[in-house]
C-alpha cells in the first residue's frame, strides 16, 4: 500500500506545507492535499500511516455535504484536476475556494479533556468561565462551550477568552464564527452519537470571503481536529480511548525520547494500529467502507 509523505507537484506553485497538508494555487483556487504524515509532540515522523490522508480528505467531505445546506464552506470538488497525477492524488485532494482564514481557531468542548481539563484542575475555569466543581475528567459539561485559541506557526495554539478573540477578529466576525461551531458540533455531536462515536471537541477553521461571508474551511471534524471516543467504552474519570494516533503516543511515552527531532523509528505495528483506527473513524461515521 502506498504511502504519500512528500507531495511534489512540477509546474503547480506551493503555497505552504503543513504537518500533514500541501496546499498549491491553482490561480483563482487552491488545491489541498493531505499526505499520510503523522506527527507527534509537534514532531512530524519519518514513517506515515497508510490512508489517513484518504481518511481526512474523505470524513471532511462527508461533513461538508451533510451541512452545505445551511453552512457554505470552501469546497469544489474531490476530483484530481486535469493534468495532475491521478494515481498519486486520488482520495486526498480538495479543489476548494479561496478565503482569507480568520486568525483564530474555533474550538467547541462538550466534554472536558486535554488543555480544558488541565485549566479547570488548576484554576476552575474553562476558557476563562468559572465552571462547577466537581467536574471529573473527560466528564460532559453542563453545555457545549466555545473555547478559541490562537493559531500559533509552531508549537501548541494558546488558549484565550472570548473576549481577547473579539478583540482579534471583531464583535460581529465573533458572533458568527462562534454560533456556527456551536451549531455544527451540536449537529455533528448527535450525529455521531448513532454512530457509536462521542465527539468530545473539535476545532473549526472559518474563513473571510471577499463580500464579508463566512465559510468553513480546511478540515472538518476529523480525527485530527476533533476528539473521537468510542461511546461503548466510555467512562468518565480519566483518559478515554480515541480514533486517532493514540497507538503512537503510547507508545513515544514508553520510550526513553526527548520529544525532540530526530523521531525514533516506528514499529509495523504501531503505524497499522493507527491506520485501523483512522479507517474505523471513517467507516462508523460515514457508515461506508473507505474507497468504496
Amino acid at each position: 500500500m502506498k504511502v504519500l509523505t512528500s507531495i511534489d507537484l512540477p509546474g503547480v506553485a506551493r503555497l505552504s506545507t503543513g504537518k500533514v497538508r500541501e496546499i498549491f494555487d491553482l490561480g483563482d483556487r487552491l488545491l489541498m492535499v493531505a499526505s499520510d504524515r503523522v506527527s507527534a509532540f509537534d514532531v512530524v515522523m519519518r514513517e506515515g500511516v497508510p490512508r489517513k490522508g484518504e481518511v481526512l480528505t474523505q470524513i471532511s467531505k462527508f461533513w461538508f455535504d451533510k451541512t452545505a445546506d445551511w453552512l457554505p464552506n470552501h469546497l469544489i470538488t474531490c476530483d484530481v484536476p486535469e493534468g495532475l497525477p491521478e494515481d498519486l492524488l486520488r482520495g486526498r485532494t480538495m479543489v476548494v475556494r479561496k478565503a482569507k482564514p480568520l486568525p483564530i481557531e474555533c474550538v467547541v468542548r462538550g466534554y472536558l479533556s486535554g488543555s480544558g481539563w488541565k485549566e479547570y484542575r488548576e484554576l476552575g475555569t474553562l476558557a476563562g468561565e468559572r465552571l462547577p466543581k466537581g467536574l471529573l475528567e473527560s466528564g460532559e459539561l453542563p453545555e457545549p462551550m466555545f473555547t478559541p485559541a490562537t493559531k500559533e506557526a509552531t508549537g501548541h495554539d494558546i488558549n484565550i477568552t472570548c473576549e481577547d478573540a473579539a478583540q482579534i477578529v471583531g464583535e460581529d466576525v465573533f458572533r458568527r464564527a462562534r454560533d456556527l461551531s456551536l451549531r455544527l458540533y451540536g449537529v455533528a455531536r448527535d450525529y455521531a452519537r448513532g454512530r457509536g462515536i462521542i465527539v468530545a471537541d473539535t476545532k473549526f477553521e472559518f474563513g473571510v470571503m471577499a463580500d464579508g461571508s463566512l465559510i468553513i474551511i480546511d478540515e472538518v471534524l476529523t480525527p485530527d481536529s476533533s476528539r473521537f471516543w468510542p461511546a461503548d467504552g466510555y467512562r468518565p474519570g480519566g483518559s478515554q480511548p480515541s480514533f486517532d494516533k493514540q497507538p503512537l503516543r503510547d507508545y513515544l511515552e514508553g520510550l526513553d525520547w526527548d520529544k525532540r527531532p530526530p523521531p525514533p523509528t516506528l514499529p509495523a505495528e504501531v503505524v497499522g494500529a493507527m491506520t485501523a483506527r483512522y479507517v474505523e473513524a471513517y467507516r462508523r461515521i460515514t457508515g461506508r467502507e473507505l474507497g468504496a
